[in-house]
């Protein structure tokens, strides 16, 4: 092969590279950008404080008790907040496991329904994402849930807050 024919394998070659390289950035320069502005919404969503409630004793006795997490919108614009209630396992374990309790919320419609909780370190917690709502300013947010022991070895405590946002 002549030395000739070499260099224009290579600049073949390379220029192929370069092409592929430019298309591949091409591809990806705006799916980059999207999941850049994702991440950033994402962030958006995350809330910027909590209010706590008064925290009390869960009693594993397989009776519904009731909870409630209220929040009163007094500022001048409006307020995205989201109702949660935590379930916290003893600092000494033993640790609470979604099975060990029976979450449920009020509706509108006065109906109550089931809340999957999520799980970490222990504690027990209703998702924020799907509680998320608009108060008015002077509109009160009020959100009743009954939470029931299934294991009655349980011990725990139910601690409501209300999640604020912006």
């Amino acid at each position: 092969m002549s030395l000739k024919n070499s260099r224009l394998r290579l600049a073949s070659a390379a220029l192929v590279v370069a092409l592929c390289g430019l298309a591949t950035a091409t591809a990806t320069g705006p799916a980059t950008a999207a999941t850049e502005a994702g991440a950033r919404e994402q962030t958006s969503f995350a809330p910027s404080g909590f209010v706590d409630l008064p925290a009390g004793p869960l009693p594993a006795d397989g009776e519904r008790h009731a909870f409630t997490v209220g929040y009163r919108n007094d500022g001048p614009t409006d307020r995205t907040v989201a109702p949660q209630l935590l379930v916290v396992s003893p600092d000494g374990g033993p640790f609470l496991d979604p099975a060990d309790v029976e979450v449920e919320r009020r509706t509108a419609h006065g109906c109550w329904e089931a809340v999957e909780v999520g799980t970490q370190t222990g504690t027990l917690f209703t998702d924020l994402a799907k509680a998320r709502r608009t108060l008015h300013p002077g509109e009160t947010l009020t959100q009743v849930y009954r939470v029931t022991v299934a294991d009655p070895q349980v011990k725990a405590t139910v601690a409501p807050r209300v999640a604020l946002y912006g």
